[in-house]
């Protein structure tokens, strides 16, 4: 009976859990899909593909990828990063078919990495470099979405590249809105960015959704505009595909043409997106978990297996290749979402609305959706977390800030990439500085030096012990004790010993303490691991 009864307990307590988390995923799955749904079209715009496939990557990434995720905040979908890739790699295998299976090959890959545990490499990314990187999209979404919000959309929505197709860069792009607004997306905007801020203080309006709201807001005020001199253009506003019956539905999708997997072009185009999807993929998982409130920790091979299975349903349905997207997820976070059913529940919208109200949808001004990215933007790159990370110092602060310029000006890879170099560089001048520690002890007209190696001593001491072995004055003696350490580098050990085979000639005598010849590296063993999974 009692076992029963706990069996009982705990489907209730799971029950609570999950009605719990619904009063908060469900609104926020509507902010996500209002984010969303502009970014899929204008990827896939930008991308040279049709806007049907975007909105196929989408659905794929909420409903398909999500699923199978154990990430519980992260939404996947196209990813900006992507469409320079995509955008050549059409035109160069000739046709979207054959793109298509290059997008399912891609999954094939990611899946292979997850198995063979690829998603660790998410584990050595520098804190600092992620809190740059998600400060980085926070401007990058402050300074693009501006024009949107001004009512100038020359540029596509959701593009994250400073230079961009229409000659103009993200600084530029802003001073020619400036001289060529709307007044109407102005009022609309500003509005928006109201209502967001104040309506989530009243705690009985809050039950309603903020950006739900200033989506209201957004298609009334275009109605009051219309017939005006003020009235919103066709471009200045959501462009989903209207679709009058099935027919027309299943006529989108575009099946890949896999008479061509053969092509060494394809698999090359393959490889290109596994590595790139998987990389932003997981930079974006390790930023998500950096900003998730209950700080849970995603599998990363778990991730790219899921990744991958996106990527080949997407491919298969005609879609574009898809990654775990920043701004998706950290919209999905500051809604409140808690767990994997608001980027399902997205993906479910992203499908019913295309279905059943694309007139009304195509209502929506982007000015309002670009308020929900700027307020969104504003929370990443918060004045806070400047200050923060300036108190951790220069070897962090460095980093974040260089991170943050270095995306702003190319890049998300790129920026990383320039940021961990910058990581890496205060972390070898930190293990230069503090590989060990030594004591000096005088006895008559002799030194006695002891000099007391690390737990972990790596090839990245090697450089330092060199030169403090070398300034050792002669007639000295040198106790080297590595009772502390458990692994000792095997270059270290060389260099400790050729020390002690040559010092006799300076009349040093080096006496070695618990130091071993060879160290392997410590490995948890099967039980503790058994431990930890259960």
């Amino acid at each position: 009976m009692q076992s029963g009864n706990s069996i009982f307990s705990r489907l209730e307590v799971k029950k609570y859990i999950l009605k719990k988390n619904l009063k908060r995923d469900l609104p926020s799955s509507i902010v996500v899909f209002l984010v969303a749904l502009p970014l899929c079209l204008g990827i896939a715009l930008a991308s040279g593909a049709p806007l049907f496939a975007g909105l196929i990557t989408g659905i794929v990434g909420g409903i398909v990828v999500a699923s199978a995720s154990g990430s519980q905040l992260s939404v996947s979908g196209p990813a900006a990063g992507l469409t320079a890739i995509v955008l050549g790699a059409i035109g160069q295998l000739g046709g979207y078919q054959i793109f298509l299976v290059a997008v399912v090959l891609a999954g094939a890959i990611q899946i292979v990495l997850g198995l063979l545990k690829g998603g660790t490499i998410g584990n050595y990314f520098p804190s600092s470099v992620i809190e740059g990187m998600l400060a980085a999209i926070g401007l990058t979404l402050i300074l693009k979405q501006l024009p949107h919000a001004l009512g100038v959309d020359s540029d596509f929505f959701g593009d994250e590249s400073f230079f961009q197709k229409d000659n103009e860069n993200t600084f530029s792009a802003i001073g020619g809105a400036l001289s060529h607004f709307s007044l109407a997306a102005i009022v609309i905007s500003v509005l928006s960015i109201l209502v967001l801020i104040f309506w989530p203080k009243f705690k009985k309006l809050s039950i309603v959704p903020a950006p739900l709201v200033v989506v209201v807001i957004g298609v009334v005020l275009t109605i009051v505009f219309q017939g005006s001199n003020y009235a919103l253009q066709a471009k200045q506003m959501v462009e989903i595909p209207v679709v009058n019956s099935w027919s027309e539905f299943t006529g989108l999708f575009t099946a890949p043409d896999f008479s061509q997997i053969l092509n060494g072009k394809v698999w090359v185009v393959a490889g290109t997106i596994a590595v790139v999807a998987s990389l932003e993929t997981l930079l974006s998982i390790e930023a998500i978990d950096k900003i998730d409130p209950i700080k849970r920790v995603s599998p990363t091979n778990r991730e790219l297996v899921a990744q991958g299975t996106g990527n080949m349903v997407s491919g298969l349905l005609g879609g574009l290749p898809l990654t775990s997207v920043i701004v998706r997820s950290s919209a999905n976070v500051n809604a409140g979402g808690r767990t994997k059913m608001s980027a399902i529940f997205h993906g479910v919208w992203l499908l019913l609305s295309l279905l059943f109200i694309p007139g009304i949808i195509n209502m929506i001004p982007l000015a309002c959706l670009a308020a929900i990215l700027l307020v969104t933007g504003y929370k990443l790159a918060r004045i806070e977390l400047f200050k923060h990370m300036y108190h951790k110092g220069w070897d962090q602060f460095v980093p974040f800030v260089i991170t943050i310029v270095a995306v702003l000006l190319t890049d998300l890879l790129k920026g990383v990439a320039i940021g961990m170099l910058f990581s890496i560089f205060y972390l070898l001048r930190t293990n230069m500085r503090n590989p060990y520690f030594y004591k000096i002890q005088e006895e008559g007209n002799k030194k006695n030096l002891r000099i007391k190696l690390a737990e972990e001593v790596s090839f990245l001491n090697k450089a330092a012990i060199q030169v403090v072995l070398n300034k050792i004055p002669k007639e000295t003696n040198v106790i080297i004790d590595g009772s502390n350490s458990r692994y000792i580098d095997p270059d270290v050990l060389e260099t400790i010993f050729n020390y002690k085979h040559n010092a006799y000639t300076k009349g040093i005598i080096v006496i070695l303490e618990n130091i071993k010849e060879q160290y392997t590296v410590p490995k948890l063993n099967n039980k503790v691991i058994e431990e930890i999974n259960s």
